[in-house]
């Protein structure tokens, strides 16, 4: 099965957890839908949520919490 790369729309910080303590949107392994949010983007205190254009397995996360991100950078890989 093909792997698609779900990128970053904008650069930002990006965050796994709606909230500090809560579970991920995604580990690897989950099944996702087409539109599911896999995580969010933080620019300039905006929460901007990110969803997978496409529906799968979720093969690869390649951001930790927090991280900073750039417009284009790849989130996470999706089998499907």
């Amino acid at each position: 099965m093909p792997l698609h790369e779900i990128p970053s729309p904008l650069p930002g910080t990006f965050y796994r957890r709606p909230s500090p303590g809560e579970a991920p949107f995604v580990e690897p392994g989950a099944t996702v839908a087409a539109g599911a949010v896999i995580g969010i983007v933080e620019v300039m205190k905006q929460f901007n949520q990110i969803e997978t254009p496409t529906g799968g397995v979720v093969a690869e996360i390649l951001v930790e919490d927090g991280d900073p991100v750039e417009a284009g950078q790849p989130l996470l890989r999706i089998e499907g």
